[in-house]
């Protein structure tokens, strides 16, 4: 399949490949995604196992102050 019909992709591509920056920019990139989607990851099984409420009162959190 040749990109040179396409005159937005075969100039993006062309650029790439004289602009070595962005394609260490686009890579650092994806490496950040790859690291907050990790994070992301075990943030929310961290939460998923929270401790059980067996050892609290029936009655905590019904009512909630508002006065100050």
């Amino acid at each position: 399949m040749s990109v040179n019909g396409v005159p937005s992709l075969s100039a993006n591509l062309s650029t790439a490949a004289a602009n070595p920056h962005q394609n260490i920019g686009v890579a650092m990139f994806k490496k950040a995604l790859d690291n907050d989607a990790s994070t992301t990851q075990s943030l929310i099984s961290a939460a998923t196992s929270a401790p059980s409420a067996t050892n609290l009162p029936p009655n905590l959190g019904q009512n909630v102050n508002i006065t100050a």
